[in-house]
């Protein structure tokens, strides 16, 4: 996750992500913002496409993607602070940028984590 050190979300923690550049596929994008952001390559980590939101009003689309580390890594700010969260915290509360977007991805990830990360056990 990051700290916010600019608007929209002065100061609020969020996902790491970007915008999707016109030569661009959403996966693509989604493995060089993560490289750009944090220094996490595509040999570290296989995302997968979670959901997309469709934000009507603002005419934007977010493509959502998630994955699990294969080893240890050694973050990279680009911008943001970066830091570490587990999954046991309440990701709708105040200190967290997104109306609420940010808990419903991860209790997403939570429900189907067998099903998006192929775990058989």
């Amino acid at each position: 996750m990051c700290k916010r050190k600019k608007d929209p979300y002065l100061g609020l923690f969020n996902l790491v992500g970007g915008k999707i550049e016109d030569s661009e596929n959403g996966p693509s994008a989604a493995y060089r913002e993560l490289w750009e952001e944090t220094g996490i390559s595509s040999a570290n980590i296989e995302l997968h496409h979670l959901m997309d939101f469709r934000y009507f009003y603002q005419e934007c689309w977010v493509e959502v993607y998630v994955g699990k580390l294969k080893s240890d890594v050694i973050l990279q700010d680009e911008v943001n602070e970066l830091f570490w969260s587990d999954l046991n915290h309440n990701f709708f509360g105040q200190k967290y940028a997104g109306e609420g977007n940010i808990g419903h991805m991860v209790e997403q990830v939570k429900l189907y984590e067998k099903e998006i990360f192929n775990i058989t056990k």
